[in-house]
């Protein structure tokens, strides 16, 4: 068990935040009994309100972390955190700093920003978010969820914690490779099965090297990216943003083309934020789906 304190770090706002699908609150102060209810009495004080649990599948591991205002507790070991947990979630950066970079004068990014506030850029898998984000194109984060957790099931690794909890790890490309096209509709994938399928024979054949694309720079990771079945510059633009880290991506989809249309019809300023507009991204998202008026 690990307990810090940290500052502009939510995992309500980041479960929301449609950068991740297999995050979920397993517990609040209302919900929780038994274990559940004891852990989270080991991470707060006996004065305040119990916090809340979530659970986080990452490829084959997963995560209990249960948070109360700045307070975490992350239900594995040191060694485990350190390893990676703490690069998951990006605890390492300075997210205040990024906030204080943002024009005053533009109140809409300032709101953003302050509603969205404890929004980290997550550290992901570059082969899961490749998956999660063809099956994202024309689908809400609900059904997204579902799809996703159909293929674990149906595909991925049968897994188990210490304390029997039983998950699924994400499937491997070479779980899918030898699908036939459609095979995923039975995951109620639909017309996406064939992207996901194309894409686990790309990486199984040696035509797209995972490896070889998670240490190119942005614009080039993009390009190899946008070579896949099925993936378009929104869809690149996540993988890159979500998995790779390139935080001058700006995924552009509905909400985001509404909000610049509304509030920067001349452009993103793009060089005031230079290295940071993926950040900037996930509080205008995170603002259009939940706060904008």
């Amino acid at each position: 068990m690990v307990e810090m304190t940290v500052s502009n770090f939510s995992l309500e706002q980041i479960c929301r935040s449609g950068q991740c699908f297999r995050m979920e609150q397993i517990c609040g102060s209302e919900q929780c009994s038994g274990q559940e209810q004891n852990e989270e009495k080991e991470a707060e004080k006996a004065e305040q309100e119990p916090g809340t649990v979530y659970s986080v599948i990452a490829g084959d591991r997963y995560l209990k972390v249960a948070q109360r205002g700045e307070q975490c507790v992350f239900y594995c070991s040191e060694a485990e955190f350190s390893e990676f947990w703490r690069s998951y979630f990006d605890l390492d950066s300075d997210y205040g700093a990024c906030i204080e970079k943002i024009n005053p004068r533009d109140a809409y990014l300032v709101n953003a920003a302050s509603f969205g506030s404890g929004i980290r850029i997550l550290r992901q898998d570059l082969w899961e978010m490749i998956v999660s984000f063809l099956i994202s194109q024309q689908n809400n984060i609900v059904r997204i969820r579902r799809c996703i957790e159909n293929l674990c099931e149906s595909y991925g690794e049968r897994m188990e914690t210490e304390d029997g909890k039983v998950y699924h790890a994400f499937p491997a490309p070479e779980a899918l490779a030898g699908l036939e096209d459609d095979a995923l509709k039975a995951c109620n994938l639909g017309y996406r099965s064939r992207y996901v399928v194309r894409a686990a024979r790309s990486v199984v054949s040696g035509g797209f090297d995972l490896d070889a694309v998670s240490r190119m720079p942005y614009k080039r990771a993009k390009e190899e990216l946008l070579t896949l079945f099925g993936v378009g510059e929104k869809v690149a633009d996540c993988i890159c943003l979500f998995a790779l880290h390139h935080l001058e991506a700006f995924p552009v989809d509905t909400h985001i083309n509404q909000a610049m249309q509304k509030h920067y019809k001349r452009g993103f300023p793009n060089r005031r934020y230079r290295g940071l507009q993926g950040v900037m991204q996930q509080y205008i998202f995170y603002y259009e789906l939940f706060g904008a008026k």
